[in-house]
């Protein structure tokens, strides 16, 4: 058994709530690292993909940061700023 999942068996019998939607949340979590891995490997600062997306550098890193509720239609603007495509699968 990993670490990680000792840590989630531990911490599930102390704080049962704290688990609650923890697949969600996680995913949102790997979306904002995939964006910002994606920006940093094109070369780029928050403020230049702001820019490019006609808003804020704090809307960026909110995305980067904790990237819930993010329209389809921005994600593929900010695809677009670096360099990238979007996919999306039903499963």
């Amino acid at each position: 058994m990993s670490d990680l999942q000792k840590y989630k068996n531990k911490r599930m019998k102390k704080d049962p709530e704290f688990w609650k939607n923890y697949d969600e949340r996680f995913e949102t979590f790997k979306l904002g690292l995939l964006l910002k891995k994606a920006r940093m490997e094109a070369g780029l600062t928050q403020e230049q993909i702001a820019q490019q997306l006609h808003t804020t550098k704090s809307v960026i890193s909110r995305m980067e940061n904790h990237s819930t509720d993010i329209r389809l239609s921005t994600l593929e603007k900010f695809a677009r700023a670096v360099g990238k495509d979007i996919h999306v699968a039903l499963v």
